[in-house]
């Protein structure tokens, strides 16, 4: 079975922390929706502590990813929404707990003005490939 591709190409300025392509046969794709820091009552984590909101939506995401029997290892996407965008160094650095750091999937990075509540400062959802 042919596994996955992560591109850089060179034509392409470097990436930082993320991979500019990833290439993957598809035998079975996962679309996870945007978590949010909510714990499993659904009671906000974190009010105010962008990091501790950020550790709780990618503890809900390995939450997710193990519901579908997959791991962070098959997420080829990541598409994070940020209500202030100067925490990116604090995503970076919690993400590279979850993550294979020398293939890191691809992703985007969005400023909002807001989320579904306005206390919720950081939404992340993901794109799995299973071979």
């Amino acid at each position: 079975m042919a596994e996955k591709r992560f591109l850089n190409p060179e034509t392409l300025s470097a990436p930082f922390g993320y991979s500019h392509v990833v290439e993957s046969p598809v035998e079975r794709i996962v679309y996870i929706s945007g978590q949010v820091p909510l714990d499993s009552a659904g009671q906000l984590v974190g009010e105010g502590d962008f990091e501790a909101q950020t550790r709780q939506v990618f503890e809900n995401l390995a939450r997710a990813l193990e519901a579908a029997d997959a791991s962070w290892s098959d997420v080829v996407k990541l598409n994070y929404f940020l209500t202030d965008v100067t925490h990116i160094t604090s995503v970076r650095a919690i993400r590279d707990e979850f993550v294979d750091t020398e293939y890191p999937p691809a992703s985007t990075l969005v400023e909002v003005s807001g989320l579904f509540r306005p206390e919720v400062m950081v939404e992340i959802e993901a794109v799995v490939i299973r071979n």
